[in-house]
């Protein structure tokens, strides 16, 4: 079964960090399921082979794997970090903190279907994708991502709650039968 998220994307949020082009990262992730396979257009880092980017969804995914599309050369994407619902990621955090899961991706042109473990993304708000090596060039270079998952839309209307401190008497009936036993002073079982 393939799902695709397209929809559910916050393509307008979505942030790479060391791309050579602005926007070609939420450019990559927009490409439709049709367009996976054409070469523009293509993510690639600018000063090194390092890419973070941060993927927004508009409500809750429940992850279950990663599509990518990169070279069959030296420029594909050897290790990617995933960081579940982090939006405060520089380099310097996603390379010393704990990531989510590590996933090792294959030096191939084909489309991935790489699996996440599903338990660890079953909220998933945003995710921010840490390419932290190729196979060997100086630059890193991907041409689609896409997610495969279950989506559960926010509800963001308002949702009116009353608290009450403490009860008023008066909004109250009283059940049948009880208000006579209080007033005598007798308790059940007695």
């Amino acid at each position: 079964m393939r799902t695709e998220n397209q929809k559910q994307i916050d393509f307008e949020s979505i942030r790479t960090l060391n791309e050579s082009e602005p926007d070609q990262g939420a450019k990559i992730v927009e490409k439709t399921w049709p367009q996976r396979l054409d070469p523009e257009p293509m993510l690639e880092s600018d000063a090194d082979e390092q890419l973070l980017m941060f993927v927004p969804f508009t409500g809750v995914l429940k992850l279950h794997s990663i599509l990518i599309r990169s070279s069959n050369g030296p420029s594909a994407p050897k290790t990617l970090k995933l960081f579940l619902n982090r939006d405060d990621l520089d380099f310097s955090a996603a390379t010393d903190l704990p990531p989510t899961q590590t996933l090792e991706l294959s030096q191939t042109s084909e489309i991935q279907d790489v699996p996440v473990k599903r338990t660890a993304f079953g909220n998933t708000y945003s995710l921010s994708l840490f390419f932290e090596d190729n196979y060997g060039a100086d630059v890193t270079e991907i041409y689609w991502i896409g997610f495969k998952g279950e989506f559960m839309s926010l509800n963001r209307e308002p949702v009116e709650v009353l608290y009450e401190k403490a009860a008023n008497p008066k909004d109250h009936t009283l059940v049948q039968g009880v208000g006579d036993m209080a007033s005598q002073g007798t308790r059940h079982g007695m």
